[in-house]
């Protein structure tokens, strides 16, 4: 019999891409989703990656009702937890809600899981955790929690409550995976980023430039300490880090306690060479606009990746010009 995982957020950009990787792993797959930044439609193309359709339910992270009775319909295996608010700029202004959503879903989240004795979690962190790293490339073993902006607080806080809650719960097996810039589509060009809100990551906003949603790709700070003056982040794609969800998920099934691994390249890539892959990838020339510094930016941060290459068998296979390539092949067949 197939093993059930619950996919919480599993509409959104990096959640539809692990759904794929689950089903075509030999998981059953359960999908959440409130559909707040994402469309059910996701449902229908992964069935048409996988050749199976998982069962979908439109349930908000914060309403425990719903979540109980979903755990009650079903018999989990373990979840996969991707359901949250992620903008960290948004997030200075809607910290409140930030807080409810990330923070307080993960601990009715939690909360029903032990109630229905679930004992597996693969929890969607992020670098944000790091903060302004003082050296890179950023080890697990760096200091976190001096984040630069709300969002990221709501990552650390919800790692902080794995961790105390695996103290409490001794057979309970959560892994955070902190994961750099996820990107690219995939390759069927069947799924890719396609966020209800406006644009907040830097390829996404590349493609409205693309598709002549927009005239220039808005580029924040150019001077920066770096190279080209423009920050510098680990792109990895989003193939890659569906994968490392679904080792993380096999590693967990034989470990107990809360356990932590970066997901990234290893490598740094500049705002404006990100910016000229796209343009290689499309054949088109991409404008900037060049504008201030936005608020808890950091100049470099980027992965140190071994633990996970050691103990999950897991690394980043593709590289930026990989991403490229099939983020604009998804965008040309789906615009």
């Amino acid at each position: 019999m197939k093993k059930q995982i619950l996919v919480t957020g599993g509409c959104g950009f990096i959640g539809s891409h692990t759904v794929v990787e689950l089903i075509l792993s030999g998981y059953q797959v359960i999908v959440i989703d409130d559909l707040s930044n994402s469309n059910a439609s996701v449902i229908d193309k992964i069935q048409c990656i996988t050749g199976e359709r998982p069962e979908f339910h439109q349930v908000d992270i914060c309403n425990r009702d719903a979540l109980t009775k979903l755990f009650k319909q079903y018999t989990f295996d373990a979840v996969m937890h991707f359901a949250a608010l992620k903008n960290p700029q948004e997030s200075y202004h809607l910290k409140e809600k930030y807080f409810l959503t990330n923070v307080e879903g993960t601990r009715r989240l939690l909360a029903v899981m032990e109630g229905c004795s679930v004992d597996h979690l693969i929890f969607s962190s992020s670098a944000v955790v790091y903060g302004n790293p003082s050296c890179v490339p950023v080890a697990e073993s760096a200091p976190a929690g001096a984040t630069t902006n709300p969002y990221g607080e709501t990552k650390y806080r919800s790692e902080c409550d794995l961790a105390e809650f695996c103290e409490k719960n001794l057979a309970f097996s959560a892994i955070s995976l902190r994961y750099f810039n996820p990107a690219g589509a995939h390759p069927s060009g069947v799924i890719g980023e396609q966020p209800i809100k406006p644009a907040a990551n830097l390829i996404p906003a590349i493609g409205n430039v693309i598709t002549r949603k927009t005239d220039s790709v808005q580029v924040y700070g150019c001077d920066y300490p770096t190279g080209d003056g423009t920050a510098i982040r680990d792109y990895i794609h989003v193939c890659d880090v569906a994968k490392g969800h679904v080792a993380a998920l096999e590693a967990g099934f034989a470990r107990t306690g809360h356990h932590i691994f970066n997901l990234g390249t290893g490598k740094g890539e500049s705002v404006l060479s990100v910016i000229h892959a796209f343009e290689q990838a499309s054949g088109r020339v991409i404008p900037v606009t060049f504008s201030e510094r936005r608020q808890g930016d950091v100049a470099s941060c980027y992965a140190e990746a071994d633990k996970a290459r050691q103990d999950l068998n897991w690394k980043a296979e593709h590289d930026l010009q990989t991403i490229a390539r099939d983020y604009y092949n998804w965008l040309s067949l789906s615009n």
